[in-house]
């Protein structure tokens, strides 16, 4: 295999611009939703499957459907997987395997699931795609990847691709390249629900060859109900955030209709406190931050169970080298997922490299004539992600040491026209720390000389009064309705226009602020964390006309540990360029659709001087001016 600085030398197309998004509607959560939303997940279950492809021509590969008896979180579980074999592959001839699985509400037989396995089998490596528990037809309920459960059941796989365990069947596996008795060279790829998987599995089973999980997470807890504040390490600051209900209550459906959209589930071991396809400790957890309610105790427990199902927890164990793939345009699972893992994987040793492609749960795919990635089209050899996962598995499946990987760190760059749209880089983060400073008079300023002195006020009302996103409207394909904020219930800062060169923003930007709300410091000794004041940060580009665009629809949800002391706030990460002419606005809301808000009327008021105001931070690695 060539390399990849070799085989990425070449220009790259231009991005293809979006067409205008159409007027929205707002998205309600509900059991059609559901079905809809696990439609489009899952796609056709037919079309795109072993069969389509060997009508188009016969497939270098043979697929034979097993199933394997695991035993996992004290349920006997039945895994449903398709076992692909290239031709000419044998117990003479073996060849590395790839190991893949459905992203959540998919299967084994999804459009992207099966065309991974595909991709890599037609490229002369064993693949086993299969139904994660409670999706598909294998059963047991669904469990969220946790490496007690999920990844002990995917240990199972590798027993059964070493040769050691037969399918139910009795078929066996003698073609897998070996690495000693019963250690198959395995690596594992797949996005989302399939991406945790990789890690989970990797921590409680050493000999897992390469990883490649793409658009996962770091922390669920996080992930559910975001804290920006007092972040120490990791993703988030003191729990619980803010609930992020829509995605929440969204995946939620989706895990509960699989008996409706695949009525031959296998049923064995239902779910459990008052949830069908959920274990019960996830069906408490939703429960809690449905209630809007979080009493310490209750809410510890919760938050220690969540995090004891996320790679925080067990990152420490996993040792196969990593290569993360992240999506700039996901609200899910926002960039500053990937970069603590990739921080916490390279801090312990752990072989790891990071791509921060365009998209992600909430869209953002380009054409892939135009480069990137698109998994049900197994564009690999075309597109950047995809030489660089060829690589990776080339280096640690193949063992073709001379492969280089590629860079520690890239990015794709949505502004580029001419030459590569991904920016490279040899650590992250790369950027220079640049300030600015919020003025009394509304203002983004360079200096704390060039600071108004005053102060300002909005008030909070009883429904969300801002808007980020619809939260499933790009994987249900509907309208989104474009970000807003209603007067008086926010505040603003806004910069200068960009002069000469154009200001690119690479990392997460950070605040740190002084608020006052007398009405939260009234309720400051409460024991329940949901009476704690409620806070969003965003950042908006203003172009010259006026108009306005959220980046990437990020929003940064704040539960203000104390509001008497001064708190740091990390922003989730972006790639941005702001054009000359361009202006940078700093928005501080008091709600959010996508979330839960404030309990009660909590007016703020943020006051500003030359020697004492907010700092508004970010990561620029091309340093133009505001």
């Amino acid at each position: 295999m060539p390399s990849v600085s070799r085989a990425l030398s070449g220009a790259e197309p231009r991005p293809v611009r979006r067409a205008p998004r159409t007027r929205s509607v707002r998205l309600p959560v509900t059991v059609t939703v559901c079905l809809a939303a696990c439609a489009a997940l899952v796609g056709p279950l037919t079309a795109a499957g072993p069969a389509a492809a060997a009508r188009k021509g016969k497939p270098p590969y043979t697929v034979k459907t097993v199933k394997l008896a695991v035993r996992a979180g004290g349920r006997d579980c039945t895994l449903d997987a398709d076992l692909y074999r290239p031709k000419g592959v044998d117990a003479a001839h073996p060849a590395p395997a790839v190991l893949t699985t459905n992203g959540f509400g998919g299967s084994k037989s999804d459009g992207s699931t099966d065309a991974i396995a595909r991709a890599f089998a037609s490229r002369g490596y064993a693949a086993l795609a299969y139904s994660g528990l409670g999706f598909g037809r294998t059963g047991c309920p669904i469990s969220l990847d946790d490496p007690q459960v999920d990844g002990r059941a995917a240990s199972r796989i590798l027993d059964f691709l070493a040769g050691t365990r037969p399918a139910k069947d009795g078929t066996r596996v003698d073609f897998v390249t070996a690495d000693g008795p019963g250690d198959p060279r395995v690596g594992m790829f797949g996005g989302s629900y399939g991406g945790a998987i990789q890690l989970a599995t990797a921590s409680v089973d050493q000999r897992v060859d390469a990883l490649v999980p793409l658009i996962t997470w770091h922390d669920l807890a996080y992930s559910m109900a975001p804290n920006g504040a007092d972040r120490t390490a990791g993703t988030s600051g003191p729990w619980p955030g803010v609930y992020k209900h829509q995605w929440t209550n969204g995946f939620y459906l989706i895990g509960e209709a699989q008996g409706l959209l695949h009525p031959r589930l296998d049923k064995s071991g239902q779910g459990g406190a008052g949830c069908v396809h959920f274990v019960a400790r996830a069906c408490e957890a939703k429960k809690l931050l449905n209630s809007g309610r979080y009493p310490a105790a209750r809410t510890d427990a919760v938050h220690r169970y969540l995090r004891s199902l996320s790679p925080v927890s067990y990152l420490r164990a996993v040792r196969a080298p990593t290569l993360l793939v992240q999506g700039q345009a996901d609200t899910l699972f926002n960039l500053n997922e990937a970069a603590a893992t990739y921080e916490a994987l390279r801090a312990q040793g752990t072989e790891t490299k990071m791509i921060w492609q365009a998209w992600g749960h909430s869209g953002g795919m380009t054409d892939p004539a135009e480069g990137e990635l698109d998994l049900a089209k197994g564009n690999f050899e075309s597109s950047y992600v995809g030489r660089r996962v060829l690589a990776w598995f080339g280096r640690y499946l193949r063992q073709r040491w001379e492969t280089d990987t590629g860079p520690a760190f890239a990015y794709y760059r949505d502004w580029v026209r001419r030459g590569p749209a991904y920016a490279t880089s040899e650590s992250y983060p790369g950027g220079v720390p640049r300030r600015l400073y919020l003025s009394g008079d509304g203002r983004l300023v360079d200096s704390p000389a060039d600071v108004v002195p005053g102060s300002r006020q909005y008030r909070n009302g009883r429904m969300a009064s801002s808007h980020s996103e619809s939260s499933l409207a790009e994987l249900l394909k509907l309208p989104n309705r474009k970000p807003y904020d209603t007067r008086g219930t926010y505040l603003d800062w806004t910069s200068q226009p960009v002069g000469g060169q154009p200001v690119d923003v690479v990392g997460a930007p950070r605040a740190t602020l002084e608020v006052g709300s007398p009405a939260a410091e009234r309720v400051r000794g409460s024991g329940d964390a949901a009476d704690r004041l409620v806070l969003f940060l965003k950042l908006y580009d203003i172009a010259p006309n006026g108009g306005k665009t959220l980046i990437h629809r990020q929003v940064a949800p704040v539960r203000v540990p104390d509001v008497t002391r001064e708190f740091t706030v990390d922003l989730p990460a972006i790639v941005h360029r702001f054009e000359r002419g361009h202006r940078l606005r700093f928005v501080l809301a008091a709600s959010d659709t996508a979330y839960f808000g404030n309990r009660g009327s909590k007016p703020v008021t943020v006051r500003s001087t030359r020697e004492e105001t907010g700092v508004l931070e970010l990561p620029v690695v091309v340093r133009g001016a505001f």
